[in-house]
């Protein structure tokens, strides 16, 4: 009795949280709170961006300066997939396939983004004149930089996070 009432409170607890993502989805411009109008950037309202705070200057040659170090950060796709449904509502997105969003890091985890925080993650999309693929040279060569001592943290994040398109510039390498 007692695992039939669990099986039954669990699939109780799975039909309303379907039918709240269906609800949510079906009713993104109801729940929308978030701006698609900085195409390609997101709305930095809703995502400024977020630093690890293990990440720092001092720390680049134990943390994201080893490679493979960004690997034992990242978020699983069992906490990006959801927040990336919810996003995509936030965001009005009328395109809600999930595979055409990339949820990615404002701040990248290349760079000491926050892995996990909301604030930094974002539903990119993977078509338009700037899609999420656009990006990640520019996290690469910008990471580069900061690990051949070219520039400093800081600068680095502070360019990626307010413009993505221009940071190499900002720096001074592009």
């Amino acid at each position: 009795m007692r695992a039939t009432l669990r099986l039954s409170s669990a699939a109780t607890a799975i039909a309303l949280t379907a039918a709240g993502l269906l609800l949510t989805t079906g009713s993104a411009h109801a729940v929308t709170t978030c701006s698609r109008s900085h195409l390609p950037l997101p709305d930095a309202t809703c995502q400024p961006g977020a630093y690890n705070p293990d990440v720092t200057q001092s720390t680049i040659d134990s943390t994201i300066c080893v490679p493979g170090w960004t690997k034992t950060v990242r978020p699983p796709v069992s906490y990006t997939t959801p927040l990336k449904i919810k996003q995509i509502a936030e965001y009005g997105y009328s395109d809600t396939n999930t595979a055409d969003y990339e949820e990615d890091h404002l701040v990248p985890l290349e760079l000491g983004g926050a892995p996990r925080d909301p604030k930094n993650l974002w539903p990119e999309p993977r078509y338009g004149n700037e899609p999420a693929a656009s990006k990640d040279s520019v996290e690469n060569k910008l990471k580069t930089a900061v690990c051949n001592g070219t520039v400093q943290l800081d600068a680095a994040r502070s360019a990626i996070a307010t413009d993505w398109t221009t940071a190499l510039s900002k720096v001074g390498i592009g």
